[in-house]
């Protein structure tokens, strides 16, 4: 024994799974909405007094670092090699240092593409560092970890890609 609804009650329940879809598809906009705002204010949370400078202290003032791009400029989506200068605090170059690179986008919550590395000591506290890329426009943090004669420190460098 078969049941069949009559047209008008049919014609309601076909109604009803259009709403359901009309819900469902309301809903992901909004999960969508809500999760590009979220981006933005994080993307809006950029330091004002941002330190964008090629030359700073490590965090225990161990060392005086800088970075020179090879190319002159860090640009976007680009191979680049750094000399990277480690000197003490005294002003002598630091010589035999085992440094380590990372680096990420504290906005987007990502690191960087590469795995950047100290690839040869060019003597006189220059290192150089090859691997990096930068795959977006944004704040970048690149860390350096420098390690000699049994003394550890870190230095980080922001910079801002356009």
């Amino acid at each position: 024994m078969s049941t069949t609804l009559p047209a008008p009650d049919r014609q309601r329940t076909g109604g009803n799974k259009t709403l359901v879809r009309a819900a469902v598809i309301g809903i992901l906009i909004l999960l969508v909405a809500i999760a590009l705002g979220s981006m933005m204010m994080r993307m809006s949370d950029t330091p004002a007094n941002l330190d964008l400078s090629t030359t700073r202290l490590s965090q225990q003032g161990l060392y005086k670092v800088s970075y020179t791009p090879d190319q002159g400029i860090v640009a976007i989506n680009t191979m680049q090699s750094w000399t990277l200068y480690v000197e003490r605090s005294s002003g002598q170059p630091v010589e035999n240092a085992t440094v380590t690179v990372d680096g990420d986008m504290p906005q987007h919550r990502h690191g960087l593409p590469t795995r950047p590395q100290v690839t040869q000591n060019l003597g006189n506290g220059n290192y150089r560092v090859d691997g990096l890329r930068f795959h977006m426009p944004g704040w970048w943090v690149v860390d350096f970890v420098i390690t000699a004669d049994g003394q550890t420190d870190r230095v980080q460098f922001n910079m801002m890609l356009r």
